[in-house]
């Protein structure tokens, strides 16, 4: 324990996701080395930060304006969202350059443990986005565990009997990894994902 204002930033530090006591009295220490100019820096991009940015209107991307990027962009396909737990999994999908439609952005995933139902995530907002019936396809990409399998089983039951095309993005082996160490989960989702090779 360290007294006053070096214990109250490792405690900070220390409530930020991801970031162990270990972590939070490393970053700690350097920032108490740091120049001071380089930690105002620091202090002026949080600052900024929480001043500027807020979340998208339409699809709850993080966005300086009322919408994000992507809803301004016209060029983006309308017909088509993929509906994703959080706003970093915009940026992953973005960097493949395969999509491009529009987002919505859930806010989380359905976990009761932590106390996530359907009501705390933004599954109403994406009914709204849908009763205009521009849309055609719904692309689920939770994520490939049991909150992120949770939410896209009740998004599917939540869609059903409208006329859209719902699919869920693939999963299964990773680009040079070794059968004997991917799990059961992997590897059937693999086997279940199989495709034709074209000879």
């Amino acid at each position: 324990m360290y007294e006053g204002a070096v214990q109250d930033l490792i405690d900070e530090l220390g409530r930020l996701p991801g970031v162990g006591p270990k972590s939070a009295q490393r970053i700690a220490f350097h920032l108490l080395q740091s120049d001071a100019v380089d930690v105002q820096r620091l202090v002026d991009s949080l600052v900024q930060v929480k001043a500027k940015v807020r979340f998208c209107a339409t699809c709850f991307n993080v966005a300086e304006a009322e919408q994000c990027r992507i809803c301004a962009d016209p060029r983006r396909d309308a017909t088509s969202i993929c509906v994703v737990e959080e706003p970093k999994d915009v940026v992953a999908i973005e960097r493949t350059r395969e999509f491009r439609g529009r987002y919505h952005v859930l806010g989380g995933a359905i976990s009761p443990i932590d106390g996530v139902g359907p009501d705390d995530l933004h599954f109403r907002e994406l009914m709204t986005r849908l009763a205009s019936g521009e849309v055609t396809e719904i692309i689920i990409a939770t994520d490939p565990n049991l909150e992120g399998e949770a939410t896209a089983s009740y998004l599917a039951r939540f869609l059903k009997g409208m006329d859209l095309k719902v699919t869920r993005l693939a999963s299964g082996l990773p680009v040079g990894g070794d059968l004997e160490y991917a799990d059961e989960v992997t590897l059937g989702r693999a086997f279940e994902g199989r495709r034709l090779l074209d000879a």
